[in-house]
This record gives C-alpha cells, sequence and structure tokens, in this order.
C-alpha cells in the first residue's frame, strides 16, 4: 500500500500537484469570466428565478426539475470536501488557502456555467428512455473527438470510485469510529446496503433523495457551525483578515503550525477547491443534463449556483469555524498514521525561531532546506524513546509525548529501525500530539462552541448525509459514462463494483483515498477544459440566443 501511496502523490505531483495546474483551472475560468462579461454576477439573480420553476412546463424533455438537478448536483458537490477537504487545505496552507479556494469558487461559477450549458446543449435519449449527456456528448457528437469522449468517459469511471465514493465513505467510517466508536466495516457494509437500494432506482429515485436530503444536511450542519462561529465572535475578525492578508504572502508560522508559502498556500487552495466545487471537472453537467428544459443555457444558469453555495458559502463556514476555534494551530493527542510521520536527523524545536525556520523550509519544499531523514535505530523502553539524534513529525508538526505500542495496547519495549525517515516495522503503533487534519480537525472545532462535546455528533451526522449523498450523486454519473461507453446493459455489474468499493473503502487507509481522489480529478478535469475552450465562439452564441427569447 505504500508503494501505491507514493506512485499515486509522484503522479499527483505531476498533475494537481503541479506548478501549471492551478493556473490552467483558474485561466479558463478567468478567460470565460472576462468573454463572457462576468455572467457569475450578471445572470446570479435570473439563475435563482429559474431554480424556482419560473420558466418550467412539463412538456419540455427530461427526466426531472430544475431543482432536482440541482439538488443532485449539489450532492455530488457538497460532500467531504466540506467538511474533510477545507481542513486539509488550511492544515496544509493555512488561513491563506482558504482565499485560494474562494478565488476557485468565484471563477468556477463561470466555468460551471459553460460546461453544463455546453453538455446539456448536445445531451441525447437513451434507448431505455433517460437522457444522458456530459462532456463525452458534446466532444463526440459537436466536436468530432470521439477519442477524447471515450478518454473522458474513462475517466468519469475511474474518478466516480476516487471522487465520489472512495473518500466519502472512508469520511463517514472514520468520523462514525472517531464520536460513537463502531467498526468501520459494519458503517461501510450498513450504508452500502442503503447506497444500492438508493442507486438502484436510477435518477427518479436518485433526485428524488437528494432533494430532500441536501437541504437537510445543509440546516443540521449550519446550526453546528454557528454555535462555534458565535463562540467565538471576537476571533471572526482576526480570521478574515488573517485569510486576506496572507493570501499574497503566505501563512506564517503559529503555534504548533509551520507556516505555508504563498505558492504552497496558493497550489493547496485551489486544488482542495476543485475537489470542493467539481467547477471545470465535467461532473455537474451529468447530473444537469437530466433536467426538464429546452434551452440548454437555463440549465447553465441553475448551475452556476453550485460554487457559490457549497464554496463561498458551506466551505467558508467550515473555514471559520476551524480558524475562530484556533483548533488549526493547535497539536492534539492522536494515533499516528504511517504516511504523515517522518523522522528527521536531527533534534528540533517548534518554540525555537531557527529551527522553526529550518522546519518551514522542509516540509514547504523550499530549496536549500538543511533537514535529512533520519536513518538508523531509536531506542525504546516502555513506550518511551530512549535514544537521541532525531526529531519524529507527524502532519506538518513537530510530534510531543511520543508513545510506542504494540497493537496500540501493550507498552513496546525495544529497537525500531528507522530508514529514510519511515519506521521499517510496520505492526508498531506510534502515537502522540501533532497537528491533526481532513474530519478529525473539523470534529474537534465543532466541540468548541455553544454545543461543547456534542458539536462532534453534529459533524458526524453531517459528514454522514454529505459524503452519503455525494456517492449517490457519482453513482449516477459513472452510470452515465458506463451508458456511453458500453451500453445500458453495463450499469448494472458497475453498479454492484461500485457498492463494493464503498464498502472497502470504509476501512482502507485514509491517506491512500486521498491520493487516488487527487490524482482522479485532474484525469477527469484536463480533457474538459480543453473542450469548452474549443467551443468558445459557441458558448458566447448559445448564451446571446437564450437572451434574444427570454426578453421577447
Amino acid at each position: 500500500m505504500e508503494g501505491l501511496y507514493n506512485f499515486l502523490v509522484s503522479l499527483d505531483g505531476m498533475l494537481g500537484g503541479a506548478d501549471w495546474f492551478p493556473f490552467v483551472l483558474l485561466g479558463v475560468g478567468l478567460f470565460f469570466t472576462i468573454y463572457l462579461k462576468f455572467p457569475q454576477i450578471r445572470f446570479f439573480k435570473h439563475a435563482w428565478l429559474v431554480v424556482t420553476g419560473k420558466y418550467d412546463s412539463d412538456s419540455d424533455p427530461g427526466d426531472t426539475t430544475h431543482f432536482r438537478a440541482l439538488t443532485t448536483a449539489l450532492s455530488g458537490t457538497v460532500g467531504t470536501g466540506n467538511i474533510s477537504g477545507v481542513a486539509f487545505a488550511i492544515f496544509l496552507g493555512g488561513p491563506a488557502a482558504l482565499f485560494w479556494m474562494w478565488a476557485t469558487a468565484f471563477l468556477g461559477m463561470t466555468t460551471k456555467f459553460v460546461e453544463v450549458t455546453l453538455s446539456h446543449k448536445y445531451r441525447v435519449q437513451t434507448e431505455d428512455g433517460t437522457m444522458a449527456g456530459g462532456p463525452m456528448y458534446y466532444m463526440d457528437r459537436r466536436l468530432n473527438m470521439k477519442w477524447l469522449a471515450i478518454a473522458f468517459a474513462i475517466a468519469t469511471v475511474i474518478s466516480s470510485f476516487g471522487t465520489g465514493n472512495l473518500p466519502q465513505s472512508n469520511g463517514i467510517a472514520q468520523s462514525i469510529e472517531a464520536t460513537f466508536g463502531f467498526d468501520p466495516l459494519i458503517v461501510g457494509s450498513v450504508l452500502g446496503i442503503l447506497l444500492a437500494l438508493v442507486i438502484l432506482g436510477g435518477i427518479h429515485r436518485i433526485a428524488a433523495v437528494t432533494a430532500k436530503v441536501v437541504p437537510l444536511m445543509a440546516v443540521i450542519y449550519l446550526i453546528g457551525a454557528l454555535a462555534v462561529i458565535f463562540a467565538n465572535l471576537e476571533n471572526i475578525g482576526p480570521a478574515f483578515m488573517a485569510v486576506i492578508g496572507d493570501a499574497f504572502s503566505g501563512s506564517a508560522a503559529a503555534g504548533g503550525f509551520l507556516g505555508a508559502s504563498l505558492a504552497y498556500a496558493f497550489n493547496r487552495g485551489v486544488n482542495r477547491g476543485l475537489f470542493s466545487n467539481e467547477a471545470g471537472q465535467g461532473s455537474a453537467p451529468i447530473a444537469h443534463a437530466a433536467a426538464k428544459t429546452k434551452e440548454p443555457t437555463s440549465e447553465g444558469m441553475v448551475s452556476l449556483l453550485e460554487p457559490f453555495i457549497d464554496t463561498i458559502i458551506i466551505c467558508t463556514i467550515t473555514g471559520l469555524v476551524i480558524l475562530s476555534s484556533g483548533v488549526w494551530k493547535e497539536k492534539h493527542q492522536n494515533v499516528f498514521d504511517r504516511s504523515d510521520m517522518y523522522f528527521v536527523a536531527g533534534q528540533y524545536d517548534d518554540k525555537n525561531a531557527e529551527d522553526i525556520n529550518k522546519l518551514y523550509r522542509f516540509i514547504n519544499g523550499v530549496d536549500g532546506a538543511a533537514i535529512a531523514p533520519y536513518t538508523g535505530p531509536v531506542s525504546v523502553v516502555n513506550g518511551t524513546a530512549v535514544s537521541g539524534g532525531f526529531t519524529l513529525l507527524n502532519a506538518r508538526s513537530v510530534a510531543e509525548e511520543v508513545n510506542y505500542s504494540v497493537g496500540g495496547d501493550e507498552a513496546y519495549t525495544g529497537t525500531l529501525q528507522i530508514n529514510e525517515g519511515k519506521p521499517v516495522k510496520e505492526n508498531i503503533q506510534i502515537s502522540g500530539k501533532s497537528l491533526v487534519h481532513s474530519a478529525a480537525l473539523t470534529t474537534i472545532a465543532f466541540t468548541r462552541g455553544f454545543f461543547g462535546d456534542f458539536g462532534k455528533y453534529i459533524v458526524s451526522i453531517g459528514l454522514m448525509l454529505f459524503a452519503f449523498s455525494t456517492a449517490i450523486a457519482w453513482s449516477y454519473y459513472g452510470d452515465r459514462a458506463m451508458t456511453y461507453l458500453l451500453g445500458p446493459r453495463s450499469v448494472m455489474p458497475y453498479r454492484v463494483i461500485y457498492v463494493a468499493g464503498f464498502i472497502w473503502a470504509s476501512f482502507s487507509d485514509t491517506t491512500l483515498v486521498w491520493a487516488l481522489s487527487a490524482v482522479a480529478i485532474v484525469v477527469m478535469t484536463l480533457p474538459n477544459l480543453f473542450g469548452i475552450m474549443m467551443l468558445s465562439k459557441e458558448m458566447k452564441q448559445t448564451v446571446n440566443e437564450y437572451w434574444s427569447k427570454v426578453n421577447k
């Protein structure tokens, strides 16, 4: 598994983690924002009117209403990215990462408007009578690039697991285990059965379920978040100032947080922003293709609301909870994941300014970092290291009160061999205090409000609803891609594998799942961005034709 993880990290470094990717993603959004004269601002009010049903007609072709298409697409985007992803971005890049999530969402509103409009324009009715759409259809029917359409559809199937299935199941199971103590396999199995019951009903059942779940989960999560925000109201102003002030300078060291460079915060903020709202990924157009309308642009209007709701509202609320509560820079007791911990040569103290500078350069990948991985023995007696010459870093922070045990119960005594920063023995559990990230960080933050420890239950319930609805929506994206590739008969085998993957991910390694999702997102995004750029002139013409009809 460690070899697979290292491969995925290397691949992500060449794709989503590469310096060029954020510029490509934001560049396409910026181009269309200027080219279409800021549609996310000009069309914002009209989009809400479309969602409320003002322009609905039962005679229009399609399978579901504008509102249900929106909630289905939102259920695909509002998931672990809003709870775990925001926490992960702040953990990596500090407050500055939230600013770049905002920038990604603002420009992403236009990108989603474009991709949904074009995909809806070239949707088709399948042999089973349902509508099918998505970027693969405009690539095939308009660009005459069937090879690109096939590549995108394959990437969609992969991404349905890497984005909508595996990380969602993993996030639910880990949160439920931490809060209620339930075995992840049991959680995954029960939810896997429920998932199967929903997705076997197709788009009609999926849309009906998400139309009820999405508003409910938003209300539950909002109540818990506001309880923290109002309890820490005096810190909201400084939190906003840190987000904006650090945006173009990077985030300085604070508490256990060792700081993040501007480049790192920018890259991780954009990357997590895409994971959260999926603008440019080409996933939402598949859900919106089912909407009842003769006007592709009207469905594009609906879709531009998604990044606003998902990132600018929900992710901001999560970010303010984490920043105002101060938990992002505190060390918390936790069991160290092997992929998160790293032994380095030399002894360093995060309360020493010179050591902080060295550690900052090391964890942010700054050239010329003086710190090297540790290779050698670590002598341990009754769970405590008694030899020196090394520092254990976990979750990008200096670990404290470190304990070594066998299976988490029996204190370890003996020699632990370290090779290139990693323990050779994999059966030794290492725990202690360090920074934490993902759902664990958000869960701790929710306990710092008026609800106290009860706040962690709100995160668990919210995460379960968010992530489960995302898994439902992405099963639909995957089965539409399978319909394009191999026809309707391939859908049922796909759904069976999808449910099996959901159960498996509930007890798999967290970091491995996130690494897979990072790669899958980019593999799907790049062909879609290329395709919509090729049709930029047609997009403007389609929008102008729509307004000429509306204004009559």
